[in-house]
C-alpha cells in the first residue's frame, strides 16, 4: 500500500456516510480530517472522475452507478446533494443494507469515489408450517414473499405482524409467529425462509362487565357493542373472538349512546381484559356517566331566506328536550341518505351551494345548553354545464332527457339525487352513478358531471326441458337499448342497433303440445320530446290435445289464442312527478276447434266456436324506488289497475237466465259459442312496495297485492279467462288467456287456486334482502321471506284472514346477457286446498328456480 492510498484510508469515516437500509441519509458528510496527502475544499465544485464499487455479490458495478444518477464529468460538491441524493437512491433500490462512501482520490480539480455496499439477500425458498396447504399459499401471496424479494428487517417484521394480526382478528389471541432466515448455499447471497405459526385455540369472550353505569343497565350496553359479544348457548349469529380495533369501536359507541341520551360528558375511565382459568378472557369497563343535559334556547343567526319557523320544521327539537349531540348534528347537516329533511339540505335544494350551517354550543348552565345554529348563506348557485362520461353505447340523449338538472337551473341536491335515480332505472348502466359537482366560487356558478358504466342491453333467454309428457324449447331475444332509427345502417350493427333506449322483445316456446310466438315494442319517448311512450305487441298461441293414456298428441283437437295491444303512457306532474297514467286496447281471440274448454261456473264445456276479449286497461302507478333497478333501496312502488270489456249482456237484450239445453250435452255448444262469443268482466287490482333500508347493502321489502275479477250479469256469471292462479314461482308458462300468475313459494305452482282459477286473490310478504355485489357483470344478491296469501272462487268465499303462510331463502344473480336467475328454498306452514283428512299434510318444503322476473 503506498502512502496516498494508507493516509486516504485514515480519513475514510470522515467522508463515510453509512446507515441502515431504512435510514435517510444526512444532508451533508462530516468535515475531512487534516491531511497533506489528499486535501479538498468544503463547498469546491469538483468533476468527478470516476466511481468504483467495491462489496459486490451478484450486482455488476455498471448497476450500481447506475442507480447512484452520477456521471463522469459532471460537477459535484463535497459535501453536497448530488452525493446525498445518491446515497438516498442506492437505498430507494431496496437492494442494498448498507452504503458507505469514500474519497479514494483527487486529482488536481478531479475527484474519484469509492462507493462500498452490501447487498440485501434474495429469498428463495420459502415454508410456512402449522397450517393448511391452501392457507400458506394464501399467506404466501398476502405477504408477497415471493421467490428473488429482498430480505430486510423490515420484511421479516411486517410478515411477522401481519401474519399474528390475521389470526388475532379471527379470535386466536395466543398466536404465535416465528421467522428464521437460513442461508441457501445453493446460489449467491440468497435465503430460505422458515415460518412457523402456533395459532392455538380461538379465545371467546367469558364475559363482559360494566362499573359505574347507572343511566344504562349491562344488558343494554352490551346491546350497544355491536362487534364485540360475550359466548353463550346458541350463539351462532355473531361471533364473541375478541377483536382489538373492534373493540376500540364499540367503546366508541357506547359513548355515543350516552351523548345520545343527553350524557355528553361520559367517558370511559379503564377497561381491562383478564384471563380466565377456562382459556377465555373477561372484559370490564369502567363508566363515568356524568349528568344528562338537556337544550336550553336554540337560537339562529344569519339566516334570512328563511325565518326562524321555517327552520325549526327542519330541526325539530324543542327547548327542554333531552340533549342529543347526534340528532342536532344530522338534523343541522344530514344523516347521509338521499331524502334526508335538513337545514344544510333545505339550502342545498334551492340553489344555495355555497351556504354552511354550523351548530355551536354558546352557553352550559346547570344541566342545559344553549346552542346558536349559525348560517352563512352567501349567493344562490346557478348550474353552467352538465355532462355525462362513460356512455359508450347509450346515445347521450337517451341520459340528457332524463336529467333533473339543466344548464342556467338553481343548483338543486334533490335534483342531482332525482337524477341518479332517473339514470338507475333506464337498466343501462351500473347502479353506482357518480356525480361530480365542481364547483366556482368566485362566479357562484357549478359544472357537474355523471359518470356511467355501461352493461349490457340485451338478454338471451335459451332454455330446454321436459314437461307434460313432451320436451319444451324457448328462444327468447329482449333488446332494452334498442335503435329503430338505424335498423338500416350496416354500420350501427354491432352486433344490433343501440343506443336510443327503446324495447324490442321476441320469444319463441315450443313443444309437442304447444307453441307460443310473441313479438313486443316500446318506445319511451315519443317523439323524442316529452315522456310519452308507445308500446305495441302482437302474439299467438297454438295448443293441442294430449292423451296422457296413450302419449298421442291429438292436432285435430286445438285451441289456438291471436292476439295484440296498442298502448299510450305518460309521465304525470300531479300529484308529483313520480306518478304515471297509462292506457291500452288490447284484443284477443280464442279459437277452438273440437278443444273441451270450461266455460262458466256450471260446468259447461266449449268445444267449438271462437271466444273474443276485447279490452280496454288503465293504470295509475307511483314509482319512487331507487336508485337501482335491480337493488332498490329507498322508495316504493304502488299501482292500481283497471281493465274492463264492454257490458254487452247488458246491452243485446239476450236472456241468459234460461239457456234453454241441457248442461254438458253435445247440442248445447251453438248456444255456449253464442253465450260467450264476446267475454265480458271487469278487472280490479292494486299493488304497493316499499323499500326501507335497515344497514349498508341490507334492505327490507315490504309488498301487498290484492285483485279482483267481476261479471256486470250474475246470470252470464265470471269469464273463462283473465282468472287468478297463485302459487309457487309466479312464472307465466305459455299461457296467453289472461290469467295472472302469483307466486307464493312453499307452495306447487298455481295450487292454491281451483283448476279455473280464482276471481279474488290476496298477498302479503316480508323481504329481507342483502347485496353482496353490484358490479357491472353481475349483481348478487340474498333474499330470506315470509309470505301469506290466498286464492277464492267468488266474493262470499273471500277471506282476508284465511291465507296460506310461508318462509324461505333464496339467492338472486342478475347478469346483463341472460337477466335474472335465482333459485329459493321455501316451507309452505298449511296444508293445500282439498286435502279433507283428519289430518292433513302441510305443503312442507318447495325449491323454486326464478328466471327473468323479480317477486
Amino acid at each position: 500500500m503506498n502512502k496516498n492510498s494508507f493516509l486516504a484510508a485514515l480519513f475514510i469515516m470522515a467522508l463515510t456516510m453509512s446507515t441502515k437500509a431504512q435510514e435517510t441519509p444526512k444532508d451533508s458528510i462530516p468535515q475531512p480530517k487534516s491531511t497533506e496527502a489528499l486535501n479538498y475544499e468544503k463547498g469546491k465544485e469538483y468533476i468527478l472522475g470516476g466511481i468504483s464499487v467495491t462489496g459486490l455479490q451478484k450486482f455488476s458495478e455498471q448497476t450500481v452507478r447506475v442507480y447512484t444518477g452520477l456521471i463522469n464529468g459532471q460537477p459535484i460538491k463535497l459535501p453536497g446533494d448530488k452525493l446525498t441524493s445518491a446515497i438516498k437512491k442506492l437505498y430507494e433500490s431496496k437492494q442494498f443494507s448498507d452504503v458507505d462512501v469514500y474519497l479514494s482520490k483527487i486529482d488536481g480539480n478531479t475527484v474519484y469515489l469509492q462507493f462500498d455496499v452490501t447487498e440485501l439477500p434474495q429469498l428463495n425458498k420459502i415454508n410456512i408450517s402449522g397450517v393448511k396447504k391452501s392457507k400458506a399459499k394464501e399467506l404466501k401471496k398476502e405477504t408477497e414473499l415471493e421467490k428473488g424479494a429482498q430480505v430486510t428487517d423490515n420484511l421479516i417484521v411486517t410478515t411477522r405482524n401481519y401474519i399474528k394480526k390475521k389470526y388475532t382478528d379471527k379470535g386466536f389471541l395466543k398466536t404465535k409467529v416465528s421467522l428464521n432466515t437460513k442461508k441457501d448455499t445453493s446460489d449467491t447471497n440468497t435465503v430460505d425462509m422458515m415460518v412457523h405459526i402456533d395459532k392455538g385455540n380461538r379465545i371467546k369472550i367469558k364475559d363482559i362487565n360494566f362499573v359505574g353505569n347507572d343511566a344504562l343497565s349491562d344488558g343494554q350496553l352490551r346491546g350497544v357493542m355491536k362487534n364485540t359479544k360475550r359466548k353463550f348457548l346458541g350463539r351462532f349469529w355473531k361471533s364473541s373472538k375478541y377483536i382489538a380495533d373492534e373493540y376500540k369501536e364499540d367503546l366508541e359507541n357506547i359513548l355515543e349512546r350516552y351523548s345520545e341520551l343527553g350524557y355528553r360528558d361520559a367517558r370511559i375511565l379503564s377497561d381491562k381484559l383478564t384471563w380466565n382459568d377456562d382459556n377465555t378472557i373477561s372484559l370490564e369497563i369502567e363508566l363515568e356517566e356524568g349528568k344528562q343535559y338537556r337544550f336550553a334556547d336554540i337560537v339562529f343567526v344569519g339566516n334570512q331566506k328563511y325565518n326562524d319557523d321555517q327552520l325549526n320544521r327542519y330541526l325539530r327539537i324543542d327547548k327542554g328536550d333531552i340533549y342529543n349531540g347526534k340528532v342536532l348534528k344530522e338534523r343541522i347537516s344530514g344523516d347521509g341518505t338521499p331524502d334526508s329533511q335538513d337545514i344544510q339540505t333545505l339550502y342545498h335544494n334551492n340553489g344555495y351551494l355555497f351556504s354552511s350551517v354550523n351548530a355551536v354550543e354558546t352557553k352550559v348552565e346547570n344541566d342545559s345548553i344553549t346552542v346558536e345554529v349559525r348560517i352563512r348563506e352567501d349567493e344562490p348557485a346557478t348550474i353552467k354545464k352538465v355532462t355525462v362520461v362513460g356512455n359508450d353505447k347509450t346515445n347521450d340523449h337517451v341520459i340528457y332527457r332524463e336529467l333533473r338538472v339543466k344548464p342556467g337551473d338553481l343548483f338543486s341536491r334533490q335534483n342531482i339525487i332525482r337524477s341518479i335515480r332517473e339514470i338507475g332505472q333506464l337498466g343501462f348502466f351500473d347502479a353506482n352513478v357518480t356525480p361530480d359537482v365542481k364547483p366556482d366560487y368566485q362566479n357562484k356558478t357549478a359544472d357537474i358531471e355523471f359518470s356511467v358504466v355501461e352493461k349490457g342491453g340485451s338478454q338471451i333467454e335459451l332454455q330446454g326441458g321436459y314437461g307434460g309428457g313432451a320436451f319444451i324449447g324457448t328462444l327468447g331475444l329482449s333488446f332494452n337499448n334498442f335503435s329503430v332509427r338505424n335498423i338500416f345502417n350496416k354500420e350501427a350493427y354491432k352486433p344490433l342497433p343501440m343506443g336510443d333506449g327503446q324495447s324490442l322483445s321476441l320469444r319463441l316456446q315450443a313443444s309437442r303440445t304447444y307453441n307460443t310466438y310473441s313479438f313486443s315494442f316500446t318506445e319511451p319517448w315519443l317523439g323524442g320530446k316529452t315522456p310519452k311512450s308507445l308500446s305495441f305487441s302482437v302474439y299467438l298461441s297454438n295448443q293441442y290435445r294430449y292423451d296422457y293414456t296413450t302419449n298421442k298428441v291429438d292436432r285435430g283437437q286445438s285451441l289456438s289464442i291471436i292476439g295484440a295491444s296498442i298502448g299510450l303512457g305518460q309521465r304525470l306532474k300531479w300529484p308529483d312527478d313520480y306518478f304515471s297514467l297509462s292506457q291500452s286496447i288490447s284484443f284477443q281471440q280464442i279459437d277452438l276447434n273440437n278443444y273441451r274448454y270450461s266455460v262458466g261456473t256450471s260446468g259447461d264445456i266449449l268445444k267449438t266456436g271462437d271466444l273474443n276479449n276485447l279490452a280496454y286497461n288503465v293504470t295509475l302507478s307511483r314509482n319512487s324506488a331507487g336508485p337501482s333497478l335491480i337493488f332498490p333501496t329507498y322508495g316504493s312502488e304502488f299501482t292500481i289497475r283497471a281493465k274492463a270489456t264492454l257490458p254487452y249482456s247488458l246491452l243485446n237484450g239476450k236472456d241468459y237466465s234460461d239457456p234453454g239445453y241441457i248442461s254438458g250435452s253435445d247440442e248445447d255448444n251453438q248456444w255456449l259459442a253464442e253465450k260467450y262469443k264476446w267475454l265480458e268482466y271487469y278487472k280490479i287490482s292494486a299493488k304497493g312496495k316499499w323499500y326501507t333500508q335497515l344497514a349498508n347493502k341490507l334492505v327490507l321489502m315490504s309488498n301487498f297485492e290484492l285483485g279482483y275479477l267481476g261479471s256486470y250479469n250474475k246470470e252470464l256469471g265470471l269469464t273463462p279467462v283473465e282468472r287468478y292462479f297463485v302459487g309457487g314461482d309466479g312464472l307465466a308458462q305459455g299461457n296467453l288467456d289472461g290469467r295472472e300468475t302469483i307466486g307464493l313459494r312453499g307452495y306447487e305452482n298455481n295450487r292454491l287456486s281451483s283448476i279455473d282459477g280464482g276471481s279474488i286473490y290476496n298477498k302479503f310478504q316480508l323481504e329481507l334482502r342483502y347485496s353482496i355485489t353490484d358490479k357491472p357483470s353481475a349483481s348478487i344478491y340474498t333474499v330470506g321471506f315470509l309470505e301469506a296469501g290466498n286464492s277464492y272462487d267468488n266474493f262470499s268465499s273471500f277471506n282476508p284472514f284465511d291465507l296460506k303462510r310461508s318462509a324461505g331463502v333464496g339467492i338472486r344473480i342478475f347478469m346483463p346477457a341472460f337477466g335474472l336467475l335465482g333459485i329459493d328454498f321455501a316451507h309452505g306452514f298449511d296444508p293445500l286446498p282439498g286435502d279433507t283428512s283428519l289430518n292433513p299434510t302441510k305443503s312442507g318444503w318447495q325449491t323454486h328456480f326464478i328466471i327473468g322476473r323479480q317477486f
